[in-house]
């Protein structure tokens, strides 16, 4: 299986028409379930085990969760209107100093799945004539109207799941022998591995 691209290494063109809107709410609308999929049932050590230092599947559901606040900023930016789309934290450091692996999966997936429901509601509470409207994007450096921004929030949310799937893939695959360090504990592939 080939590796997931690097975020920041991606490149978008926005040329689809703004029709397809419908289509980009609805694929948003079902992160929250394919999340659940992909994590629930799972062992705890499974879903907080870290390679060296990157993110654990948990920390990136968490991840997803901590930039729900910016997609609806954007959003409300294309009401105001800006002149530019609200700049994201390209350190992560919310991610980084949320300590996503000692909370509870449970709360984590409850909150996404509220906080996803708030930004679909609010785009279904856009007048039309914002969905068209371009503004520039800080870190792209090109124009992105309101479906292309919500375009590109459903290619971030498979980014991450792709992320959290190739890693719980990799850890049903490995040794039994392997061992990792999860919480200053060493862990044993074989306590990982789902049965």
């Amino acid at each position: 299986m080939s590796q997931v691209p690097i975020w920041f290494e991606r490149k978008f063109e926005f040329s689809f028409p703004v029709d397809l809107l419908p289509n980009l709410c609805a694929r948003l609308r079902g992160t929250p379930a394919r999340l659940e999929e992909v994590l629930r049932g799972r062992p705890r050590e499974v879903v907080i085990a870290k390679a060296q230092e990157k993110w654990s599947a948990q920390e990136h559901a968490g991840h997803l969760l901590d930039l729900e606040p910016l997609w609806l900023a954007r959003v409300e930016d294309y009401a105001v209107p800006s002149v530019q789309l609200t700049v994201a934290d390209l350190t992560n450091r919310k991610t980084h100093e949320a300590n996503h692996n000692d909370r509870a999966l449970s709360n984590i997936l409850a909150e996404f799945r509220k906080c996803r429901d708030s930004l679909l509601q609010r785009v279904k509470e856009m007048d039309a004539r914002f969905f068209a409207q371009p503004i520039p994007h800080p870190r792209l450096k090109a124009p992105m109207r309101l479906a292309d921004h919500l375009y590109f929030v459903a290619e971030h949310d498979d980014h991450h799941l792709a992320r959290i799937w190739n890693w719980l893939a990799a850890l049903s695959n490995h040794s039994p022998r392997k061992v990792l360090t999860c919480n200053s504990h060493k862990i044993h592939w074989e306590h990982l591995v789902r049965t």
